[in-house]
């Protein structure tokens, strides 16, 4: 194995596809509106969907892992694509609180009955971050099933 070979890591990603009873409007309004993030996610700090805008979720810390998950809007394409990096963790911690850099990606398209919403939370790096894609592959469908009920509430 040569030394680029040995360097190229291993990477998983967590897709899950929904389609919801809703025009593509009503969805991104829910994905995009800090208060009702903060209902089917985590509330977030300092959120606004607008490129470039760092934010922050806190969850359960870890370790030297303070539980601060660090965001930034990479894209936002109105009703159609939202995109933002998920960073966190310690190199010091194994397990849950490992140091995670990934991006969320939310793809919106219309269909017949609503609109088709897809999640795509890629680069998780095997084997250090199996723990937090064994938790989160579980966690996310959860997390859709809230932002339809979230988003079924604003009509």
């Amino acid at each position: 194995m040569n030394d680029a070979a040995a360097l190229k890591f291993e990477t998983q990603d967590i897709v899950v596809d929904e389609i919801f009873p809703h025009a593509p409007e009503t969805i991104w309004k829910t994905l995009t509106n800090g208060e009702l993030m903060g209902r089917w996610i985590m509330p977030p700090s300092g959120f606004e969907a607008v490129e470039g805008t760092r934010f922050t979720f806190q969850t359960t810390p870890a370790g030297a892992w303070d539980g601060t998950i660090r965001c930034q809007v990479l894209e936002v394409r109105p009703h159609e694509r939202f995109v933002y990096s998920w960073q966190g963790g310690d190199e010091g911690n194994v397990g849950y609180g490992s140091r995670l850099d990934t991006v969320v990606t939310w793809t919106l398209t219309k269909v017949d009955n609503g609109t088709r919403l897809r999640l795509v939370h890629s680069g998780f790096v095997t084997p250090k971050n199996d723990t937090a894609f064994s938790n989160m592959s579980n966690g996310w469908p959860k997390v859709l099933s809230r932002l339809g009920s979230v988003t079924d509430e604003q009509n």
